[in-house]
């Protein structure tokens, strides 16, 4: 059977059983906007479905994989649906009975490394860039807190989330970021840890003074001025 093709407007899926290919497509950097997290989400509902598909293979488009999840979208009117949003994806590819992996190259930061980071199996090219560098927002990455250090371990986890720090693709790999990935929670202990996550974020964590004013200082391409507060 010849290979078919889905196209929209942020992703490219092909299928040619028993793998479906998906591509985000969101030139230049790839950002996860509201949209394609709809998409995504509608994509891989369908792929459940379809009992000729065993394997799912994610990557990105053009130089990188994926620089995150859109900062216009963290705003304070906003964050609620794209948390929401974000996590449905999250969950499902968490949740999938599928095969699902992730090609990593150039960038994959952000929500982008927290989505190739919840997959079966990661390949990363080693000169890849990984990161979650949230912190420099005043914001932290929900996904991650739930689940890196299962990955890589606690101190490791805290490192990378506490400093923003990037790493290579070779590094993410040895540290195991980039490995089948067998984890120390399922998923109904994920999902527990990640509505709590998502309590913190929406309760606490978007109340603050920084939070709002990091989100503001990246989109004014400015310096933030933390207050503490």
């Amino acid at each position: 059977m010849p290979p078919t093709e889905i196209a929209s407007s942020r992703l490219a899926i092909e299928f040619a059983a028993p793998v479906a290919r998906i591509l985000l497509r969101q030139p230049p950097l790839n950002v996860i906007d509201i949209p394609m997290m709809e998409e995504l989400a509608q994509s891989l509902a369908e792929i459940e479905s379809r009992k000729d598909i065993s394997v799912i293979v994610l990557r990105g488009d053009g130089k990188g994989f994926s620089a995150g999840v859109d900062v216009a979208a963290h705003a304070p009117d906003k964050v609620d649906a794209m948390l929401t949003k974000f996590h449905a994806v999250i969950r499902a590819v968490v949740t999938t009975k599928k095969i699902i992996i992730a090609a990593v190259h150039g960038n994959c930061l952000g929500g982008g490394a927290e989505l190739a980071m919840v997959c079966d199996i990661v390949y990363t090219a080693e000169s890849a860039t990984w990161g979650f560098p949230e912190i420099k927002l005043g914001c932290y990455p929900p996904v991650a807190c739930t689940a890196l250090a299962a990955l890589v371990g606690q101190k490791r986890a805290a490192e990378l989330i506490l400093t923003g720090r990037t790493i290579s693709g070779k590094e993410a790999a040895e540290i195991g970021l980039a490995k089948k990935a067998s984890y120390a929670w399922d998923s109904m202990h994920f999902d527990k840890g990640l509505a709590r996550a998502e309590r913190i974020y929406f309760d606490e964590l978007m109340k603050t003074s920084d939070a709002h004013e990091g989100i503001r200082a990246f989109m004014e391409k400015r310096t933030p001025k933390w207050t503490g507060k």
